[in-house]
């Protein structure tokens, strides 16, 4: 039997179950590539799966049916890593559970689409079986993560170099951020089915080339710091459940376990809440200002809450001073589609869809840009709010470079399994990036200092309450990715794919 496409064979009936039988294979391989992502961080088997994917298409010369074969590992990848992005869904589980399945298998299957067109151009370049088809696939799905993290507003989550933050090769990222780490990662699974076949020879090259990248990112990792006088930071984390946060009933015990938090005994020089601490509008409650201000002993305060302002509403971070007026209020700009907002949202909503996380049946509104904020003595802070943590690009946004990141979130969005802690994982690798200290505090958890080598200081678990008083770690030297970001990677990137391209033309003579 021979199926027909526009009156030409496309492919015979036994190859098409061949096809089959690859495509199932490789979709269980990716699945088991994604346990190198947080919370498993099994790493050895993100390369294994991938290199089990590599070894099923070596014998397969179709672009298109390669591209179909790595859409395939993309699908079983993207729906183990981000399997927690049902969970918003189930918050409010009679309104928005029945879309719960279909984000999740929407989500993986467009995300899969970029690895199978870089599966698929990879074939195109290099049509053998060796060194260079590995590279092609390297350089291509490395760019392939670079282009998700872009297009469409990005969506930089589950990268393969993500499954390195766990490591010491973390500090790789100083370099190159989570480009080169891709890189890392993608190059040792790509060329493993090539070791594999020269045992004797290829085998041990292999493995002593990742023992030396392996050396290298611990060599590079800064010692711990000396903390004597530096300024501590209270951290709050009330652990509020979602599906209580703007329930009327419980505002105000909610309002006085942060309160209460606040108060507890000790003498630090700045206290932060979680992104939408305060379940308001920011212009309904000025008469607590006050009483924040005497909760946080006349020492900065830091909370989140939505505003409103000329028919536009945003998601806010505050800053009250020591007087207890408002000194800052920057507003996110990074949003969440169809979480704070809807694209299409006019014509959406009219059929029931709006996002998660809007508020009476309005999206939020980007704000400016990243900006620093100046907090008495703490120095220049650039603010960022939940989802704009997992974009490098918007920390490069910032007009100068600050002494420290200042994250709130309200992770209880994203369940208890996997996203919070994907999330943190990537707030690691931003400080790791820019050699920066983060402070990070999440309403229901994972809330942490982390210092410029991305070790997490004294951090609280998920879904517990309470606060930790944590000195601010100083920052270090800009590192060489701080100084250069993504465009050189980037361009070396396509230029390499550009030479590979050049080099198949040559050979096929034309």
């Amino acid at each position: 039997m021979t199926l027909s496409h526009r009156g030409g064979p496309l492919w015979s009936g036994p190859e098409l179950w061949g096809l089959r039988r690859r495509m199932i294979a490789a979709a269980l391989a990716g699945g088991v590539a994604a346990l190198g992502q947080a919370p498993w961080t099994m790493w050895p088997a993100t390369i294994a799966g991938l290199g089990l994917i590599t070894w099923i298409t070596l014998s397969v010369v179709s672009p298109k049916r390669v591209g179909l074969i790595w859409w395939a590992a993309g699908c079983g990848y993207f729906c183990v890593a981000l399997s927690w992005i049902i969970e918003p869904f189930l918050v409010d589980i009679e309104t928005h559970g029945w879309m719960a399945p279909f984000a999740l298998i929407f989500m993986a299957g467009g995300l899969a689409l970029f690895w199978g067109l870089a599966g698929a151009l990879a074939r195109w370049i290099a049509p053998g079986r060796g060194a260079r088809y590995a590279l092609a696939l390297t350089v291509a799905l490395t760019l392939a993560g670079v282009v998700r993290g872009t297009v469409f507003t990005g969506f930089p989550w589950a990268l393969p170099g993500h499954v390195l933050i766990a490591t010491p090769v973390l500090q790789i990222a100083q370099l190159g951020g989570a480009i080169v780490l891709s890189l890392l990662v993608l190059g040792f699974a790509f060329t493993l089915p090539l070791a594999a076949a020269r045992p004797r020879f290829g085998l041990p090259v292999w493995g002593l080339a990742g023992a030396v990248i392996w050396a290298a990112g611990g060599a590079m990792t800064p010692p711990p710091q000396d903390m004597t006088g530096r300024p501590v930071v209270r951290l709050v984390q009330p652990n509020i459940p979602q599906n209580e946060k703007w329930d009327p009933s419980k505002t105000r015990a909610n309002f006085e376990r942060l309160l209460s938090l606040t108060q507890e005994p000790g003498t630090p020089d700045l206290y932060v809440w979680p992104e939408s601490a305060i379940p308001a509008w920011l212009d309904q409650v000025p008469h607590l200002m006050p009483v924040l201000s005497e909760a946080a002993r006349g020492k900065p305060l830091v909370f989140g809450i939505n505003r409103g302002g000329e028919a536009r509403i945003y998601n806010s971070l505050v800053l009250l001073d020591e007087a207890g007026e408002i000194a800052e209020v920057y507003d996110k700009h990074h949003l969440v589609p169809f979480g704070e907002y809807t694209p299409l949202g006019d014509i959406l909503g009219r059929i029931g869809i709006q996002g998660l996380a809007q508020r009476d049946g309005y999206g939020f509104s980007p704000g400016p840009g990243a900006r620093l904020i100046d907090i008495p003595g703490i120095g220049a802070t650039l603010p960022l709010i939940c989802y704009e943590g997992i974009f490098p690009s918007d920390i490069a946004a910032a007009p100068a470079r600050p002494e420290l990141l200042l994250l709130i979130t309200n992770d209880a969005w994203f369940g208890t399994v996997s996203g919070p802690y994907q999330h943190i994982a990537q707030a690691r690798l931003r400080a790791v990036e820019q050699g920066l200290p983060m402070i990070r505090v999440a309403n229901t958890g994972i809330s942490a200092m982390i210092d410029p080598a991305g070790r997490l200081i004294d951090a609280m678990p998920l879904g517990t309450e309470g606060i930790r008083d944590i000195a601010l770690p100083a920052p270090l030297p800009p590192t060489l990715y701080a100084k250069m970001g993504d465009l050189p990677p980037v361009l070396l990137l396509v230029a390499a794919l550009g030479l590979l391209g050049l080099r198949k033309r040559k050979h096929s003579g034309a």
